[in-house]
C-alpha cells in the first residue's frame, strides 16, 4: 500500500459500494455486464490499487487483486461476487468481497507475513440473473462451461455474453477453461451471508461450511392455443395458464413430500394480454435437495405432473435443462482446519445455496464462512447481517487467513 494513503473501513467500503446499483424499490440491479456491474467493477479495481495490490482482469472477466508473486503457484485466495439477482439485497456477495479487503488490511495491520501468493477476486455473473446461468466466471475457470458453451448464452433481449462483455469495454476473444490460472490456487476461502437462520438460533455470529446441496434449473414451456378471453367458452380452450398454475402447486407438494426446495420464481406469457388466452408460457424451475437422487426424483415428478395436466388440457409441455450441479462436499482437511483456527466451537453447516466456491471445490481446497442473518431472508431488499456480526466475519477470516499463509 502507498505510504501514507490509508485503505478504506470496511463500513466506508461498505458506505461507498452501497448505492451502485440501488433500485427505487430499495433492492439491487447489479446484473453482468451491464452499467452498475461496471461501477462495481470499477470499484474493485480503485480498492485493488489503493491497496498497492496488482490488479487484472482474467479471460473470463473475473477480477483480481494480487499480493505476491502470483506466479509462484500454492496461492491462497478469497473474495466473492458483486452482481446480484433482480431486487436482490445488498449483503449477497459484497459482503465477502468487501470482507475479503477488510481482512487483508486487518492482517496488515497485525504484520502477519504472508509465506504465498494471496488474492483477492470478484467472480464475473455469479448470480445467472442476465444469461440464465449461476456462477458463469468461476464455470468458465475450471471448464464446467466451455467457450462454446458460454458464446451461447443470451439475456432476454437477445445479447449474447460475448457481446455484452464487448459493451462494457471488455474483450472475450480468450473466453474458456483457464487451468494455469487455476493451478495457482492452493486453496480458496469465500465469506457469504448465510441464507437461512440456523446461525440466528444460536449464539454464533460465524459459521463454517459442510455442504452444498445439489440443484439446478430447468425450463418448462407449456404451449397452448391464444384465443380471446371474451368469447372462448372455457371447454374450447387450450390454456398453458391452467398447466403452468397447476405445476406449480406441483412442485411445491412433491418438494414437501420429499424434503427438498422447489421454486418457479420466472415465467414469461405470449402473447401477454390481459383479454387473451395464452399461446404459450414458459417457466424456470429451481429445484434443490439433500441428494442427488432426491433431486431427481423431484424433478422427474414435477415433469410427470405437468405432462399429465398438460394430457388434460390439450397443452403440450416440453422440459429443458438448463444447469444442474451436483453435491458438494467441502474439503474436510481444510473444513476442519478452519474450524480449529477459530476456536473448535463453531456450528458447521449445510447449505441450499449454490456459490463459486461450491464450482472450484472441485478442483482447489475450498471451504467457506456463514455470517449470521437475522431473519433469514435473502434474494430480497430485506436482507441484513447485523454490524457487529458483519464485523466478526471479518476479524474470523483475518484468523482464518492469517492460519493459512
Amino acid at each position: 500500500m502507498p505510504e501514507g494513503v490509508p485503505s478504506p473501513s470496511f463500513h466506508a467500503m461498505w458506505k461507498e459500494l452501497l448505492p451502485l446499483g440501488k433500485a427505487p424499490g430499495g433492492g439491487y440491479r447489479r446484473y453482468a455486464w451491464s452499467g452498475p456491474d461496471i461501477e462495481c467493477r470499477e470499484w474493485f479495481r480503485h480498492q485493488a490499487r489503493t491497496r498497492g495490490l496488482a490488479y487484472e482482469v482474467d479471460r473470463n472477466g473475473n477480477q483480481w487483486a494480487w499480493a505476491g508473486d502470483k506466479s509462484a503457484g500454492d496461492a491462497l485466495v478469497t473474495g466473492s461476487h458483486l452482481d446480484s439477482v433482480p431486487e436482490g439485497g445488498a449483503f449477497d456477495g459484497p459482503l465477502g468481497v468487501i470482507s475479503a479487503l477488510a481482512a487483508y488490511d486487518e492482517l496488515r495491520s497485525r504484520g502477519t507475513e504472508f509465506t504465498c501468493p494471496f488474492a483477492i477476486v470478484n467472480f464475473a455473473d455469479e448470480e445467472g440473473a442476465r444469461f440464465g446461468l449461476a456462477c458463469v466466471g468461476s464455470r468458465l475457470l475450471t471448464g464446467t462451461l466451455t467457450r462454446e458453451g458460454a458464446h451461447a448464452l443470451r439475456d432476454a433481449d437477445g445479447v449474447t455474453l460475448p457481446q455484452a462483455m464487448e459493451a462494457a469495454g471488455y474483450s472475450p476473444e480468450a473466453l474458456g477453461p483457464d487451468p494455469e490460472r487455476l493451478a495457482r490456487i492452493g486453496a480458496f476461502v469465500e465469506l457469504h451471508i448465510e441464507q437461512g437462520r440456523a446461525l440466528a438460533e444460536t449464539p454464533h455470529p460465524v459459521a463454517v461450511a459442510s455442504a452444498i446441496w445439489p440443484h439446478g434449473r430447468w425450463r418448462f414451456d407449456f404451449r397452448g392455443e391464444a384465443n380471446h378471453a371474451g368469447t372462448t367458452r372455457l371447454e374450447d380452450r387450450r390454456d398453458p395458464m391452467l398447466t403452468y398454475a397447476n405445476t406449480v402447486l406441483a412442485a411445491r407438494k412433491k418438494a414437501r413430500l420429499a424434503g427438498a426446495l422447489a421454486t418457479f420464481g420466472k415465467v414469461t406469457v405470449e402473447p401477454n394480454g390481459v383479454n387473451a388466452v395464452p399461446s404459450q408460457v414458459s417457466g424456470w424451475l429451481d429445484s434443490r435437495a439433500p441428494d442427488a437422487e432426491t433431486l431427481a426424483a423431484v424433478v422427474g415428478e414435477i415433469e410427470r405432473a405437468a405432462g399429465e395436466r398438460g394430457g388434460r388440457d390439450g397443452v403440450a409441455v416440453e422440459v429443458t435443462r438448463e444447469s444442474r450441479t451436483p453435491l458438494v462436499e467441502f474439503d474436510h482437511v481444510l473444513r476442519d482446519r478452519l474450524v480449529g483456527l477459530l476456536g473448535g466451537d463453531v456450528p458447521v453447516l449445510p447449505t441450499g445455496a449454490g456459490h463459486d466456491a461450491g464450482i472450484l471445490s472441485a478442483s482447489v481446497p475450498t471451504a467457506m464462512l456463514y455470517v449470521r442473518n437475522p431473519t433469514g431472508v435473502s434474494h430480497s431488499p430485506a436482507e441484513f447481517a447485523e454490524e457487529d456480526d458483519c464485523v466478526a466475519g471479518v476479524s474470523a477470516l483475518a484468523d482464518v487467513l492469517e492460519g493459512l499463509v
